[in-house]
C-alpha cells in the first residue's frame, strides 16, 4: 500500500502508449468503479479506505503515469503501471522481487504453503511437481465433466426462468461444482451441502486486509477477520486431509481403478507431502475457484449492460457450437465469447494486486527502486490506464478478438499475474469460463434486476459488494 499524501512521480517522458486503440463499439457501456479521488487521503481516511475496499485508495495520477514514488511508515512504495517496468520486475529480475510481507501476513494463515504463498526452494519445488498436472492433455481431459456440470446448471436456472438470482452467488456455486468434480470426483469426505457451506464460510475469511496488518503490527497479535474464519477453516482443512488419505488408499489398493482427477494427479506427482497436497488444494479452491466466479459474473453483467455485444456472442453460439465435436475446441472456436470474458477480467481483475518487495537496489525505467521497498504492480490500475487502454473505463471486447490481440502488450494485460510465478491454472481457468458461458448463454438470458450500478470491492478479488441481481429469461 501507499499513502497518497506523499505520493510523487518522474515525468514518465518517452513512455510510448503501449497498443493503439482497437475498433471499438460506437456507444460502449462505461463499467461501474469506484471513482479515483482528486486530492491525497490523509493518514486516517487512508487506514480507513485500505481496510475496507483497499481500490478506493487510488487517486487520478495514478491512472495517468508510468511509476509512482511515495512512502508508507518509512518503506518505500513504487507504484509501477509501465509494461517495461512491469516485465523488468517480475519477469527479467524477477529473482530480486519477493511477495511483499502485507499480502503474506494476510494470506498465509489461510493457504499456509500452497502455490500462491511459498517462496524460494519451496515454491519451486512445488511448482515442479504442479505443473504437470495442468498440461493441456489434462486440462482438456477435464472439459467434458465442465459441460456436462455448467449443462447441468443451466437447467436449473431455466427452471428458475422469471425469477430474480444472484449471479454473483450462482457463479460461485457453478465453479464451485466444477472443481469439485474435477479436483474430487465427487469423493469428498462430506455431504456435499456440508463442504460448500464450509467452503464458502472459508473463502469469506480471506482476503481482507485488517488494520493490525497494514500498520505493521506483530503477528502475534490477534486478527479479529481471522479469529472469526478459524473454526470454518479448521473445519475445512479436516475435510481436505480426510480426503486425501481416502485418495491415497484407493490408490495404494487399486492404482489405474482411481479417478483421474486433479486429486490424484496430485497424490501421484512426485515431491508433495499430504500437507502440502492439502494447502495446494486449499489455494485451488480459495485462488482458482473465486477468481473465475467473480469474473463470470461480471461477463454476465456487462454483457446485460450492452445488447449489441451480447447479441454478437448469442449468434456465436447458436451458429458454432453445433459444429464442434468437443468442448476443448470451444476457447479457439468461439472468439466473441472468449473477448469478452477477457475484456470482462480486463475491467475486474481477479487478481487486482501484485505486490513485491525488493531483495537488492534496483532500476526501472528511470526509477530507482532501493532495496526493500514495496513495488505495486496493480492490475486494477494497469487495465484501467489512459496511457495504455482506449476509452479504458469502457466495455469493448473487440479489443480481444484475434486480429485485435498483438495491439496489447504482453505485460499490460495481467489477469493470471505474469512471469516465474503466472497462474498455473490459467488455461484450465479460460476453458472452465468459455465453456460456462457458452452453455448458460445457448438458452438463457441474463438482464441486470436494479437501476443503480453495483458497488465494486477489492477483497482477494474484484467484487460486486451485494452480489449481481438477474433476472433470468428462456432465449
Amino acid at each position: 500500500m501507499t499513502n497518497n499524501e506523499t505520493l510523487s512521480s518522474p515525468t514518465g517522458a518517452g513512455w510510448p502508449h503501449a497498443s493503439a486503440p482497437a475498433p471499438t463499439a460506437s456507444r460502449p457501456f462505461r463499467a461501474p468503479a469506484p471513482v479515483p479521488h482528486a486530492t491525497p487521503l490523509g493518514f486516517v481516511s487512508f487506514v480507513r479506505t485500505a481496510t475496507s475496499n483497499p481500490i478506493e485508495i487510488w487517486g487520478t495520477r495514478a491512472f495517468k503515469e508510468p511509476y509512482i514514488r511515495g512512502k508508507w511508515l518509512g518503506v518505500p512504495n513504487i507504484v509501477v503501471n509501465d509494461p517495461a517496468g512491469v516485465r523488468h520486475c517480475l519477469v527479467e529480475n524477477a529473482r530480486n522481487y519477493v511477495m511483499q510481507p502485507l499480502r503474506q501476513r494476510i494470506l498465509r494463515p489461510l493457504l499456509r504453503d500452497g502455490l500462491l504463498t511459498a517462496e524460494g526452494e519451496l515454491w519451486r519445488r512445488t511448482r515442479k511437481a504442479i505443473a504437470p498436472v495442468f498440461t493441456p492433455r489434462h486440462i482438456s481431459g477435464f472439459t467434458e465433466t465442465m459441460q456436462a456440470r455448467a449443462a447441468l446448471f443451466a437447467e436449473g436456472l431455466a427452471a428458475r426462468e422469471g425469477g430474480e438470482v444472484d449471479m454473483a452467488h450462482e457463479m460461485a456455486m457453478l465453479t464451485f461444482d466444477i472443481l469439485q468434480e474435477t479436483l474430487f470426483s465427487g469423493d469428498i469426505a462430506s455431504e456435499p451441502q456440508s463442504f460448500a457451506q464450509s467452503t464458502r464460510e472459508f473463502l469469506g475469511s480471506m482476503g481482507r486486509v485488517d488494520p493490525l496488518d497494514l500498520l505493521g503490527a506483530p503477528s502475534f497479535l490477534p486478527r479479529i477477520r481471522q479469529l472469526k474464519g478459524r473454526k470454518s477453516m479448521a473445519y475445512f482443512r479436516s475435510l481436505i486431509a480426510e480426503t486425501i488419505e481416502k485418495r491415497r488408499a484407493k490408490i495404494a489398493r487399486d492404482p489405474e481403478g482411481a479417478p483421474h482427477d486433479l486429486l490424484t494427479l496430485l497424490v501421484k506427482a512426485d515431491g508433495l507431502s499430504s500437507a502440502e497436497i492439502e494447502d495446494n488444494i486449499i489455494t485451488f479452491m480459495g485462488a482458482g475457484h473465486e477468481t473465475t466466479a467473480r469474473s463470470l459474473a461480471w461477463t454476465l453483467y456487462l454483457l446485460s449492460q450492452a445488447p449489441d455485444e451480447r447479441a454478437l456472442v448469442e449468434a456465436e453460439i447458436d451458429a458454432v457450437l453445433p459444429t464442434l465435436s468437443h468442448p476443448s475446441e470451444w476457447v479457439e472456436k468461439l472468439p466473441h465469447t472468449r473477448a469478452a470474458f477477457e475484456e470482462a477480467m480486463r475491467l475486474y481483475p481477479p487478481a487486482p494486486s501484485l505486490n513485491r518487495t525488493a531483495l537488492a537496489p534496483d532500476r526501472a525505467g528511470d526509477v530507482d527502486i532501493p532495496a526493500g521497498s514495496t513495488v505495486l504492480v496493480m492490475p486494477w490500475l494497469i487495465h484501467r490506464h489512459e496511457m495504455l487502454w482506449d476509452r479504458p473505463d469502457h466495455f469493448i471486447p473487440s479489443r480481444f478478438l484475434p486480429e485485435n490481440r498483438d495491439r496489447i502488450d504482453r505485460y499490460q494485460y495481467l489477469p493470471f499475474g505474469v512471469g516465474p510465478r503466472v497462474c498455473v491454472g490459467a488455461s484450465f481457468a479460460l476453458q472452465e469460463a468459455v465453456i460456462a458461458l457458452a452453455l448458460l448463454m445457448k438458452h438463457l438470458r441474463f438482464d441486470y434486476a436494479r437501476q443503480t450500478p453495483p458497488e465494486v470491492v477489492q477483497r482477494i478479488t474484484v467484487q460486486p459488494a451485494n452480489g449481481l441481481p438477474m433476472r433470468v429469461q428462456r432465449r
